[in-house]
């Protein structure tokens, strides 16, 4: 069972918001306050993309080009906007473990996000984090995170 002692940190993180919490309790009625808050503009991927796809004719032996046409797969400018920022938040929390500015972490995201930001993630943090919760609580009242987390942390 993990509980959140006294200045344990909880990141609560989509690939577009993420909130900077600190436990000021202890783990039987923790009480989360925002430290820091971090957003991204990141639309939609079609508001991203410029063009269509590439197209290519699929040739035939000897060079003839006739065959049927493909499309290139275009970037998803969207996604890797949300790879970007698990990127950032990967290093903000290195500086700030360096620093000394927590010595224990949650990691609270979806789980596509919580594996990017974890693939990201310097050693030095990797080693400070007690828990995780692979739900996307970003739009969630700070009181409902508080619940959530204790909650899932005790089930762990």
């Amino acid at each position: 069972m993990t509980t959140l002692k006294n200045g344990t940190w909880v990141l609560i993180a989509d690939g577009e918001k993420a909130l900077f919490l600190e436990n000021v309790t202890d783990g039987e009625d923790p009480h989360l306050q925002v430290r820091r808050k971090e957003e991204q503009d990141n639309p939609s991927d079609l508001d991203q993309s410029a063009n269509r796809p590439g197209r290519m004719q699929e040739g035939r032996p000897g060079g003839e080009a006739s065959g049927p046409r493909s499309a290139f797969q275009d970037t998803d400018w969207h996604q890797l906007a949300k790879d970007r920022f698990a990127d950032d938040l990967a290093e903000l929390l290195y500086k700030q473990a360096h620093r000394g500015k927590y010595d224990s972490l949650v990691l609270v995201a979806a789980p596509g996000v919580l594996g990017e930001i974890r693939d990201k993630m310097h050693q030095e943090v990797r080693q400070k984090v007690i828990g995780e919760v692979a739900k996307t609580l970003t739009n969630h009242s700070i009181d409902d995170i508080e619940k959530i987390v204790k909650e899932d942390l005790a089930a762990a």
